[in-house]
C-alpha cells in the first residue's frame, strides 16, 4: 500500500473505534444512531390549569423562554455533535412557586434506551419531573419540584 493509502486506513480505523454505534449499538437496527435525528419534548402535565415556565439551553443553543399553558409541549430537534458531548438542559417552574432544573438530553444508552433511540418525552406533572420510559412502557419518575422562587430572571439562565 502506499503512504497515502495507510493514512486513510489509519484515518477509517479511527474513526469506527469513536463511533457510538460501537459502544451503543441501536436496537432499532439502525447502523449510525449517531445521525439519527433527535427530538427532545417538555410537556405540561400539571394539573390545576397552571401554566409551566420552560427555558431550555445547550452551549450552543438558548431556545428562548417559553410559557406553556395546559396539555402543551415545546419540542425541538437536533443531531448529536461529532465528540458524542451534546447536552440540553432546561429549567421549569410551576406558577405554585415550585422549580427544577434538569438535564434533558445526554448521550448514554440510559438515556437511548428510555428514549426509544430518538424521542425523549419528558412530562412535568404536579408531584416532579417524569421521563416517558419506551422500554418499559411506563412514565418514570425522575426529578422532584423544588420549593421557592429563584431570586432574579438571571439566576436560571446560568444553570
Amino acid at each position: 500500500m502506499s503512504r497515502l493509502s495507510n493514512i486513510h486506513v489509519l484515518v477509517l480505523a479511527f474513526a469506527i473505534a469513536m463511533s457510538p454505534s460501537l459502544c451503543f449499538p441501536s436496537t432499532k437496527g439502525e447502523v449510525f444512531p449517531v445521525f439519527t435525528k433527535w427530538h427532545v419534548y417538555v410537556v405540561n402535565g400539571v394539573g390545576n390549569q397552571e401554566s409551566l415556565f420552560v427555558h431550555c439551553k445547550s452551549k450552543d443553543n438558548d431556545l428562548g423562554i417559553q410559557n406553556l399553558s395546559p396539555g402543551t409541549n415545546t419540542t425541538w430537534g437536533f443531531r448529536t455533535n461529532f465528540f458524542h458531548s451534546t447536552l440540553f438542559w432546561c429549567y421549569l417552574r410551576k406558577s405554585s412557586a415550585q422549580h427544577a432544573a434538569l438535564k434533558v438530553f445526554w448521550q448514554d444508552i440510559y438515556l437511548f434506551e428510555k428514549c426509544n433511540w430518538k424521542n425523549c418525552i419528558w412530562i412535568a406533572k404536579d408531584d416532579g419531573i417524569y421521563i416517558k420510559d419506551f422500554a418499559n412502557v411506563r412514565d418514570e419518575f425522575s426529578k422532584k419540584w423544588e420549593e421557592g422562587w429563584i431570586k432574579t430572571q438571571d439566576s436560571y439562565r446560568s444553570l
